[in-house]
């Protein structure tokens, strides 16, 4: 049988697949779908993506804190926290990211972004001190900064009523944290500064792994 008359046979010629949308539409779906699939159902097998590396613990009530004002003020829209496995990124940064490091981080922040420095390993890099005069004026410590100053977060304190039940649903999601711990959550925060928060946040990226 020619290949003419197999396709027209079956009733999946080209030309019927093209000029149909719907069915066009229906087969795209599929292959996207088998090919996440593929791709993505493996990866809950694997313990490398689903168990935090050794030695890491849940973060403080502090960092997060921190880490809702990273979000909030998109330090993300410049700053990646993935460093990946290419020499000229592991020579500046360090050892490239791994999953186990983001198993507790949600949403994970990693971005493809490269207008600043990545973030990931920067925890130990500097003094909390150079972090703070970092984020109210960031040409005093880097001059060619293109980054705006965020002198506002040492002027605003930390919300702390809302972190029990930001916590709780953490926990809900796989972040261990303890019972006492989100009960504490409020007073542990008592007194800080949103910059308190942000620069225990940045000291606590990458840590884990070293």
């Amino acid at each position: 049988m020619s290949q003419s008359n197999h396709n027209t046979a079956t009733g999946f010629s080209h030309e019927k697949i093209e000029t149909n949308n719907a069915l066009m539409i229906i087969l795209i779906v599929l292959v996207v779908a088998v090919g996440g699939l593929v791709e993505i159902v493996p990866l809950y097998f694997q313990t490398s993506t689903t168990q935090p590396i050794e030695g890491m613990k849940p973060p403080t009530a502090l960092e997060v804190a921190g880490r809702d004002i990273y979000v909030r003020e998109g330090c993300y829209n410049c700053h990646s926290q993935q460093i990946r496995p290419f020499q000229s990124e592991t020579l500046r940064y360090g050892h490239y990211s791994v999953a186990g490091e983001f198993v507790w981080d949600h949403p994970f922040q990693w971005g493809s972004k490269r207008t600043g420095p990545d973030l990931h390993r920067v925890g130990g890099r500097y003094s909390d001190d150079w972090h703070r005069i970092h984020l109210n004026n960031p040409r005093e410590v880097v001059p060619e900064s293109n980054m705006p100053a965020y002198t506002w977060l040492d002027k605003t304190m930390v919300d702390g009523a809302s972190l029990p039940a930001h916590m709780g649903a953490l926990r809900k999601v796989g972040v261990p944290f303890t019972d006492e711990e989100i009960a504490k959550s409020t007073e542990a925060v008592s007194g800080k500064t949103e910059m308190d928060a942000i620069v225990s946040y940045l000291q606590s990226l990458g840590r884990a792994f070293k």
